[in-house]
């Protein structure tokens, strides 16, 4: 199959994404900075969010673009992706709503993780249905998926440990 489609339809469930993020957003009960001060948790985990996500997406379209073709197991793969990622306004509303309470970060952290697994079980199958004529695709999987030896710690895991790091500081506060 071409890879025209499995963007399409990625991007299309991306902008879905954001689009729930955005309108989830609360409004402040007052037209003041300590209006926007009540909301702020809610707003710092949206930023944090739409970031990563944004790097999934940009991530997800210079993947497809090494590539011509992809498998089977490879969409299946990019549901199992999408799945996570749709998960995350659920996750980022609960986070930021309950001020980065424990269980509700926890939640965040390991759909983060979630995330991650999936997103290296993606490039192992694009990886492992490399064709020697796409030398770009290989170049832009990271060392560990390219060898065919993804794992769980991606960049993804560091972001889980500040998401983690930032619960336990207000855990922590006074």
């Amino acid at each position: 199959m071409r890879t025209d489609r499995l963007e399409a339809f990625s991007d299309g469930v991306i902008a879905i994404i954001i689009t729930i993020f955005v309108l989830e957003l609360p409004k402040p009960d007052a037209g003041t900075l300590h209006g926007l001060h009540k909301v702020w948790p809610v707003l710092l985990s949206y930023v944090l969010s739409f970031i990563i996500i944004g790097i999934y997406w940009n991530n997800h379209h210079h993947m497809l673009r090494a590539t011509q073709r992809i498998s089977g197991m490879v969409l299946w793969a990019n549901l199992f992706l999408l799945f996570w990622l749709s998960l995350f306004p659920f996750a980022t509303g609960w986070m930021g709503e309950n001020h980065f309470a424990r269980v509700p970060t926890a939640v965040y952290g390991f759909v983060l993780l979630m995330a991650a697994i999936a997103w290296c079980a993606k490039a192992s199958g694009m990886a492992s249905a490399y064709n020697p004529s796409e030398t770009r695709l290989l170049r832009s999987l990271p060392s560990a998926c390219a060898s065919r030896e993804c794992t769980p710690s991606c960049a993804m895991m560091r972001r889980a440990r500040i998401v983690n790091a930032i619960a336990h500081m207000n855990s922590t506060a006074p």
